[in-house]
């Protein structure tokens, strides 16, 4: 329990349990991050130190960042003014006399921000001792109540002044705080696994991709290891969709901005897409595609269809490209090019149930192969009637759309929440949600049921009574973006993939040089049986060749020597059972296709 001021400064005792009192707790907390540095550093300028899940952080703006060994000593100062016992006094000032307070400190974010409030507004602050700070509050009451607190960077982190690239690059110091000691203590033990699992340190250090300033930010560079795993997933999904009647497109990686008129992307998704060509120079201006679905529909006018030709599904293995800001991207999860298994579904009103059914089924079992199903959610995304101008469409289709998309939902016995709002402009989605392993929530896969851009590109269809009628369109993905996929993938598996899926299956260890040859020809017959295999000729001790294998995370090890060059076996090491002794490579071999096949988890 611990004591906050209220907005009329008044005190109330509150527990750490409820979500708010957590962020009031950590809000806190950042004021006395924000507090320790301008005590060591007075010239540093004050940006916003918002409280975030588990934890809070401030941006700074100063001549350069903070080192890895300053970060101790910001700690040890926020310890020191913790136990000071500090009060947290509201203070109210007049908009002319807050603007003189932070002009006489030099403060230019908050004099900015104090500029963007109403000209009427009564503006708040808080003191602690000698800081003062720009915040609606509400805070503790002391600083005394902050009984565990910790800077998880080792270093300060780059940000740019409201996530704007055209702004200034500041310097964002993280850190968390508990009410008590044991509570830190266990979520940073937790912290630590989940930085053993993080896809964007593990990946790395298992080669399965890259990242160059030379090539740029949000483009991730896949490795050999990484690609083959990307390329295993591709085949999965493209011969089980083909398996289930889709019929594949392979469309342009850009299009005229005319295309994207119709569709209603350039009006609503402009500043979201890469754009080259200048119209007033007389040049054709053309976007890198954010999506698919225009190039699918024009392929669907090129000729005239039938009621009989629908259901068509259309998929595709497309690449993607999606302007974001520098503030969002990380690592594989959000990236500004990335491959996603796109479909679109053109079907009539009456087929739509079963349709979507079908997806939903292809869904499922993708996810249930990944061994993911268990760690998915569903939100399902409705537009917002009060903002009308993000939407295309008339507002009757919007809601009967999302009212035949809930009983769709209902029917599929599908637990959800709704999220008012984070509809795509065109329709309502079904969005599967998944966390990585901080905690933080991402989109990995969204199904669309559109009734608008159909009739946008003038899509139709002869019907039985021989009218020509508007089909209905699905959006859908059936394994998601593969980059952020792999990415999930890495961290449900700490990096050792099932067996399927793992870019080396087998490793061959030969005990000296003596063995290569028969090494060797245990690799190459293990190639010749579509096993991926890979031999280490080092000269190295066997003892190293082993703990450098089981670091990959390469579910088989062979080890051969005297012993099974003689006998034709292979000494195995599974990560599934251990050190299992000789087999005949022939019985290990069908063991290991038979896991492939059957594509164990």
């Amino acid at each position: 329990m611990f004591k906050i001021t209220q907005t009329d400064s008044t005190e109330k005792l509150v527990s750490f349990d409820a979500e708010e009192n957590k962020q009031i707790f950590r809000h806190t907390a950042s004021h006395v991050l924000a507090h320790a540095v301008k005590r060591l550093w007075p010239a540093t300028k004050l940006a916003i130190g918002p409280a975030i899940e588990d934890g809070f952080y401030y941006d700074f703006d100063r001549d350069r960042p903070f080192s890895a060994e300053e970060i101790p000593l910001i700690e040890a100062e926020m310890k020191k003014i913790i136990k000071e016992d500090l009060p947290l006094v509201r203070i109210e000032l007049s908009r002319n006399e807050a603007l003189a307070l932070m002009e006489e400190q030099g403060e230019v974010y908050k004099i900015e921000l104090i500029n963007e409030l109403p000209q009427d507004a009564v503006i708040t602050f808080y003191k602690q001792g000698e800081f003062i700070d720009l915040c609606t509050g509400p805070h503790l009451a002391s600083t005394k109540y902050i009984k565990a607190i910790k800077l998880i960077s080792e270093g300060s982190s780059g940000a740019y002044w409201r996530g704007s690239e055209k702004n200034k690059m500041l310097s964002r110091i993280y850190g968390t705080a508990f009410e008590k000691a044991s509570a830190l203590e266990a979520y940073l033990t937790a912290r630590a696994e989940a930085l053993a699992r993080d896809h964007n340190k593990l990946g790395r250090e298992l080669k399965l991709f890259c990242t160059s300033e030379i090539v740029g930010q949000g483009l991730p560079l896949l490795m050999p290891k990484g690609a083959k795993v990307v390329q295993l997933l591709q085949r999965f999904v493209e011969d089980e969709e083909e398996r289930r009647g889709y019929v594949l497109t392979k469309t342009p990686f850009m299009g005229r901005d005319s295309l994207y008129k119709v569709s209603g992307h350039w009006d609503k998704y402009k500043d979201g897409m890469f754009i080259v060509g200048d119209e007033e120079k007389g040049e054709d201006v053309l976007a890198l595609r954010p999506m698919t679905c225009p190039f699918q529909f024009v392929i669907y006018n090129a000729e005239q269809h039938s009621y009989r030709d629908l259901p068509i599904r259309y998929n595709e293995t497309s690449t993607l490209y999606r302007n974001e800001s520098s503030g969002e991207m990380h690592g594989l999860i959000r990236v500004r090019q990335f491959t996603l298994s796109e479909g679109h579904l053109v079907c009539t009103k009456e087929q739509l149930n079963e349709e979507f059914k079908g997806v939903m089924d292809l869904v499922k079992f993708m996810m249930t192969t990944l061994g993911i199903h268990d760690d998915i959610s569903y939100r399902f995304s409705k537009w917002d009637p009060s903002n009308k101008d993000k939407y295309i469409g008339d507002a009757d289709v919007w809601e009967e759309t999302q009212s035949l998309m809930q009983e769709l939902l209902d029917e599929l016995g599908l637990s959800y929440v709704e999220a008012e709002g984070e509809a795509a402009f065109y329709g309502p989605k079904l969005d599967i949600q998944t966390k990585n392993v901080y905690g933080k929530e991402d989109t990995l896969i969204t199904l669309q049921i559109d009734f608008a851009l159909a009739e946008r590109f003038g899509m139709t269809y002869i019907d039985k009574d021989g009218a020509k009628k508007h089909p209905v369109i699905i959006h859908r993905s059936s394994i998601g973006c593969y980059e952020r996929t792999l990415a999930i993938l890495i961290e449900k598996f700490a990096g050792a993939f099932p067996t399927w899926l793992a870019p080396v299956q087998v490793s061959i260890l030969p005990i000296s040089e003596k063995y290569n040859d028969y090494a060797e020809d245990v690799t190459k017959k293990l190639k010749a049986e579509r096993i991926r295999a890979e031999a280490d000729y080092r000269g190295e001790k066997i003892g190293y060749k082993i703990r450098e294998a089981r670091l990959q995370r390469v579910p088989f090890i062979f080890v051969v020597g005297e012993k099974e060059t003689a006998e034709g076996t292979v000494n195995v090491r599974s990560r599934e059972h251990g050190e299992e002794g000789a087999i005949a490579l022939d019985t290990v071999i069908q063991r290991i296709q038979k896991e492939i096949a059957e594509k164990k988890l």
